[in-house]
């Protein structure tokens, strides 16, 4: 028994005999898994590598695989073929990239009316989920059917058909042909590394800002609290949004402040730190945080003010050596 052999034993069976294409389906899959949730790799063009096929070509090649497990007819097959009901290879691959760009976006719509949302954590598990569910049904039709009938990609003729035609070219012009051929491959395959590793990125920038809740629980950035009583709470959401093209540890430092403003100059004269925030966000991410606001300090026209940092804040945060920052004037009374 060969090594091989024997270390597949050590798989459970639906693994050991899951065809080829489909076993490569689940490596994908779990590659992806990996590349995206390993802290370290978030940032790194493997990432962009393995993503896109996870999104572009995978799932639907799975649901494609689950709809037609049968072989294709022959290329020179009548059209009056027994196994009509089958697809060939390149109806495959293309139907897998048309479903593909299907699904997606409406497991994404699903998910937008869902708790979760669209976010990346949400996002990967609705795919890897059904890509699984495909699969399984794709293996589960394939072992039904006659071992004649079934679909077998194939992986070695392809393979020795082109070792063949590289390395042992019928002329001298094909020779020459197949230089160009693996130069270009290998020009492209330099291109698309380089602009995967260092993309072009737009304006980098992050949003802050406050909203209220309406009476229909809808955010909206109107009606903010303009009286505050000492002691009792005054609700409003804080939000950030990350377009900054990568990952940002930010922090929010919320404080009540009695300032002086004189000659175009605002001299903070008192200063009271409600709460500090620490979100973490992916590039195109938006975080809302509702925040209840209760003052001790009291006075006429204080400045509640938010400041945001990439980052820890420094010791003495101040709307100087802020990020970005956003402020409300409100007066405190005495309740």
């Amino acid at each position: 028994m060969s090594q091989r052999q024997d270390w597949r034993l050590f798989l459970p069976e639906p693994l050991r005999t899951l065809p080829a294409d489909l076993a490569v389906v689940v490596a994908g899959v779990a590659l992806t898994l990996v590349a995206t949730l390993t802290p370290g790799l978030e940032g790194t063009p493997l990432r962009v590598v393995v993503g896109l096929p996870f999104v572009l070509f995978i799932p639907g090649y799975a649901l494609i695989a689950a709809l037609f497990p049968e072989r294709g007819p022959p290329i020179d097959a009548p059209e009056d073929h027994d196994r009509m009901g089958g697809i060939d290879g390149i109806e495959r691959v293309a139907l897998s990239f048309g479903t593909s760009i299907a699904v997606v976006p409406l497991l994404g719509l699903v998910l937008n009316f869902t708790p979760w949302g669209i976010r990346l954590v949400p996002i990967l598990v609705a795919v890897s989920g059904f890509t699984l569910v495909a699969t399984t049904f794709a293996a589960v039709r394939r072992s039904a059917l006659p071992e004649e009938e079934r679909l077998v990609v194939p992986y070695k003729r392809w393979f020795a058909a082109a070792r063949d035609e590289l390395f042992n070219p019928a002329s001298g012009t094909d020779a020459m042909l197949n230089v160009v051929l693996v130069v270009s491959v290998v020009l492209a395959t330099a291109s698309v590394g380089y602009a995967v590793a260092v993309p072009k990125d737009g304006e980098s920038f992050t949003e802050l800002y406050l909203l209220t809740e309406d009476g229909n629980d809808e955010l909206t950035a109107d009606n903010y609290p303009e009286e505050l009583v000492r002691g009792e709470p005054a609700s409003l959401v804080l939000g950030v949004g990350n377009q900054e093209h990568r990952t940002v540890n930010y922090t929010v430092v919320a404080v009540l402040q009695r300032v002086e403003v004189s000659n175009n100059s605002t001299t903070v004269l008192e200063s009271e730190r409600l709460r500090t925030f620490t979100p973490r966000l992916e590039h195109n991410e938006t975080w809302h945080e509702p925040h209840e606001v209760r003052p001790t300090m009291t006075g006429e026209r204080l400045r509640l003010t938010y400041l945001l940092y990439e980052g820890a804040p420094p010791a003495s945060p101040t709307v100087d050596n802020a990020y970005r920052e956003v402020h409300l004037w409100v007066t405190v009374r005495e309740a």
